[in-house]
């Protein structure tokens, strides 16, 4: 979300200002102490999942990205490389050292790693999928870690405000631990349409197998002995030359359904078929609710125009099982810098927040009753971004801004209600980045001024409870946020109660999943690959972490699972893709995985916009 009117405004394809991109901290510099989380470090120079090759191969997916970006604006086809990068590329979303002058500001690189300058470094599109230029100040996904071994000094920090807690260090490469001391409305009334009504025709949906089973690229032929099979896969849609969005994928009741440009399709989840619509929207789809509600509902927002003034703040509720839609709104301005020409979505039970620049205003997702505004508060302190799910609402606010009280505030909010439960203050320069679980609650903080960053949980009750303490480069992966901060949608990181579940730094080799506990930050145990390639984190179900591993030139992804609990905690094979897809599974643009069902599902989260690429929308796959 952006920034409160006072702080400085963050730049887009290009660094701030006042850092120019070929800027960096000297490596002998010792680091400052640090707020909510670690002492400020130097950031690796390389990160994604391991060394990355010097010359990236010219396709994308969930591999490694070219190094230039895209000669066009959004997600272009990327441009083949002039020559090898001037240093290893990082990937998912390290932080690092900033990258010699390029396009745009900074040279990408794979893996969705941020591409300081920049206070957050850059935006990361999906496992190694070519990504745009940084926009300084974006957040990153994942904290960076040791690349040569070197230990440092350890340094006492006060960390949270009133609170003693430990810290972690970077400097030439390593971390480790260091401990330390120390409402109102304004919008208009929801609208109920009818699912019939003319306006909701739709062009024909992506077309693929015409009846859903048929196979006509055949990517199953030569399928080999405990090889899965292709279940269906859609085509993508028409976008725009520069791309579009293709948010969200949800998966319920048989029903798979995606969000694409100004479309949103479903399909029956076993073979393809449509299930219902395709919906078209008047204008293109720019935010939707990452969760579904229980009763299976999700809110899309579209923008009110196709022009440059175009504000994202037409707010539309669907019915996943049957596509009828619902109630409809348009999310009026706040005051003085704080517009709706972005939003940000999240569900929390029976509660819609649609948070804005500054402030945020609750529906109930059911009927569309606005329920409450959360707007500044205390001392000059602004909502800024919002998490929600399993019935918890977090906000992070922004306090003081261009003051020497200058800080962050993490609360929680009761969703049908919007009071306070509880307020965890942050040290001054720290700023939660991302939301890797909102229950248990989970952060990961940056720090723009000390290039530093910060894995911390907490209790029920918002207690600072722990902080990873692991030595290692770990490697989830986060979206990109334009102007909001978007705490939601990381990928490849999963949380249960008592465990927190991230990958290890690889780009193509195999790497490994370690379990942290959330009592001490500690790691407890770990799991390597069962190939030679890298894996990631699904979801915890059963007592079983599952987690994706991603296909390779010659064999396809695979789908594990590895026990929780007890001594073993060796990978077992769940669903072996077929070699013949492993090319069509590795070019999803930013993708959307999922597991439901005994069915892998995987889906574009943007589209290029090239008619030649054959570009895949969603693909399923099963036995």
């Amino acid at each position: 979300m952006t920034q409160p009117p006072d702080q400085p405004p963050h730049g887009a394809f290009g660094p701030p200002q006042d850092q120019p991109p070929g800027d960096r901290p000297p490596q002998d510099q010792p680091p400052q102490a640090g707020g909510f989380g670690p002492a400020p470090q130097t950031p690796p120079a390389q990160g994604g999942f391991g060394p990355a090759p010097q010359t990236p191969p010219a396709q994308g997916g969930f591999g490694p990205a070219p190094q230039t970006p895209p000669a066009q604006g959004g997600f272009g086809a990327p441009q083949p490389p002039a020559g090898p990068p001037q240093q290893p590329p990082p990937g998912y979303g390290y932080p690092q050292q900033p990258p010699q002058p390029g396009p745009y500001g900074a040279a990408p690189g794979p893996y969705g790693y941020p591409q300081q300058p920049g206070p957050y470094g850059a935006p990361q599109p999906g496992y190694g999928h070519p990504q745009q230029p940084p926009y300084p100040g974006m957040p990153g996904a994942a904290p960076g870690g040791p690349l040569d071994g070197k230990r440092a000094s350890r340094k006492k920090t006060a960390l949270i405000t009133g609170s003693a807690v430990a810290a972690l260090l970077v400097i030439g490469g390593t971390v480790f631990a260091v401990t330390g001391d120390g409402d109102g409305g304004g919008t208009k009334k929801p609208v109920a349409r009818q699912s019939d009504d003319p306006k909701d025709s739709a062009t024909a949906s992506p077309t693929t197998s015409a009846g859903g089973g048929a196979d006509p690229e055949n990517l199953n032929e030569g399928r080999r002995p405990g090889e899965a099979k292709v279940l269906w896969y859609k085509p993508a849609p028409d976008a725009p030359a520069s791309g579009a969005d293709a948010p969200g994928m949800w998966i319920t009741g048989g029903t798979a359904v995606k969000a694409a440009y100004k479309q949103v399709f479903a399909f029956r989840a076993a073979d393809g078929g449509t299930a219902w619509g395709p919906l078209t929207l008047p204008q293109k789809i720019c935010a939707v609710t990452p969760q579904k509600s229980a009763d299976d509902k999700i809110v899309v927002a579209y923008m009110n125009g196709g022009g440059d003034r175009a504000k994202c703040n037409q707010l539309q509720q669907l019915d996943l099982r049957t596509g009828a839609k619902g109630w409809s709104t348009e999310v009026a301005d706040g005051g003085l810098f704080d517009s709706a020409l972005s939003v940000e979505l999240t569900v929390s039970g029976t509660t819609l927040m649609v948070g804005r620049s500054q402030s945020g205003t609750a529906y109930d997702i059911d009927s569309g009753k606005k329920l409450y505004d959360k707007k500044k508060y205390g001392a000059a302190c602004f909502p800024a971004a919002f998490a929600g799910g399993t019935g918890r609402l977090i906000q992070v606010a922004s306090c003081g801004a261009g003051t020497a009280k200058e800080h962050e505030e993490i609360q929680e909010l009761d969703p049908a209600t919007g009071k306070v439960r509880w307020t965890q203050a942050l040290k001054k320069g720290w700023e939660v980045t991302r939301t890797y679980s909102v229950d248990p609650l989970v952060v990961y903080l940056t720090n723009r001024d000390k290039k530093a960053w910060n894995i911390s949980t907490f209790t029920e009750d918002g207690k600072f409870r722990s902080e990873v303490k692991v030595n290692e480069k770990f490697a989830p992966r986060c979206g990109w946020a334009v102007l909001e901060r978007e705490l939601q949608g990381c990928q490849g990181v999963a949380v249960d109660a008592g465990m927190l579940y991230l990958p290890t730094d690889s780009t193509v080799s195999a790497n490994e999943i370690v379990a942290i506990s959330l009592s001490d930050g500690k790691a407890k145990w770990r799991v390597k690959s069962p190939v030679d390639r890298p894996m990631a984190p699904v979801k915890v179900e059963g007592g079983k972490l599952v987690a994706y591993v991603r296909p390779s030139y010659d064999a396809g992804g695979q789908v594990v699972s590895v026990p929780v609990t007890g001594s073993s905690h060796r990978a077992t094979g769940l669903l072996r893709n077929p070699q013949g897809a492993a090319d069509a599974e590795d070019t999803f643009y930013d993708g959307v995985v999922d597991w439901v069902d005994g069915r892998f599902f995987i889906s574009s989260g943007r589209l290029s916009g090239d008619d030649d690429s054959k570009e895949k929308l969603m693909m399923a796959f099963g036995n």
